[in-house]
């Protein structure tokens, strides 16, 4: 019950983005951008990261971020993970700059929900200019969003997903206590946190459930990350996708609405027949038509998940 008043909560506070047919929208979560430690699971992905992004901003995609972007329980600071990563931020910069992006918070930066969060703190160093430059200025950071065709005036919610993980969703406090002074130091010695959703599979297929039965019962399409398992149903399944996350070894996931489809991706490395290497996109699932989905849900079989 917590996790369907919860969503429900962030379902009616969370703004509408209108969209339609022409519209091309991408949606990636939990980067859990750190500090380029050990402990750092962005750091051996930050390439196809900023590979994809490069792509769908020459492509004039907006970019929506479904939470768990910075990694802020084992970082307590901003500014170490964007001296990190400086060619992901100006990235992220110049799809603001250019009105194609949003922000959503998960439970690893539910700092971001605080009120100037990136006005204090989110700057990049402008060589050019040999001064501190603000990344995202008067951005606001939602706990929900959802996308709204302006035709069809069917919805679609986007939220991270927390909201149906007790231990990270009210108690995350609590969790960020453990991760940050206990299993971070342990993770350094490569023992896995089991207080996360990604790494305890029976955890994750509990949040899982929550969601999908939110999904049916509201009888809403949902798109969601947090358990970094990539989910595409069929037609006629319970309407949750999840994203996945930019985690996975050797690849980085994604949902793509274009042409009024959806589809499921990846990012890897990839050999060409020469021998050079280079960042590949392969699609997972789909394309399906958006219109296939929306109407009365039926009952069905859970969805399948479009990787593991």
């Amino acid at each position: 019950m917590f996790a369907r008043n919860r969503m429900l909560r962030a379902f009616r506070a969370a703004p509408e983005i209108p969209f339609d047919d022409s519209s091309k929208i991408v949606m990636m979560s939990d980067c859990h951008r750190g500090d380029g430690s050990r402990a750092d699971a962005f750091a051996g992905n930050q390439d196809l990261f900023c590979a994809a992004l490069c792509d769908y901003y020459e492509k004039q995609y907006t970019y929506i971020e479904l939470g768990d972007g910075d990694e802020l329980w084992e970082n307590e600071r901003i500014c170490d993970i964007i001296s990190t990563y400086p060619t992901a931020f100006e990235l992220l910069s110049r799809f603001y700059r250019s009105g194609r992006l949003y922000f959503l918070y998960g439970n690893h930066d539910m700092e971001k929900r605080k009120p100037g969060f990136y006005a204090r703190k989110v700057v990049l160093f402008d060589e050019k200019e040999k001064r501190d430059v603000p990344l995202f200025p008067d951005i606001n950071v939602y706990e929900g969003l959802t996308l709204r065709h302006t035709v069809t005036k069917d919805r679609i919610f986007l939220l991270h997903g927390h909201q149906a993980d007790l231990l990270n969703g009210p108690l995350w406090r609590v969790s960020r206590f453990l991760v940050r002074y206990v299993w971070r130091p342990l993770e350094l010695l490569g023992v896995g946190d089991p207080t996360s959703a990604a790494q305890n599979h029976r955890r994750k297929s509990t949040v899982e459930r929550r969601l999908v039965r939110w999904a049916k019962k509201e009888k809403r399409m949902l798109i969601a990350g947090h358990t970094h398992r990539p989910v595409f149903p069929e037609p006629g399944a319970p309407l949750y996708f999840n994203d996945g996350s930019c985690v996975c070894p050797h690849s980085v996931t994604a949902l793509e609405i274009k042409d009024g489809q959806i589809s499921l991706v990846s990012w890897s490395n990839q050999s060409k027949s020469d021998g050079t290497v280079c960042v590949g996109r392969d699609v997972l699932a789909g394309p399906r038509k958006l219109s296939d989905y929306f109407g009365p849900v039926q009952a069905a079989p859970p969805p399948h998940a479009g990787v593991s």
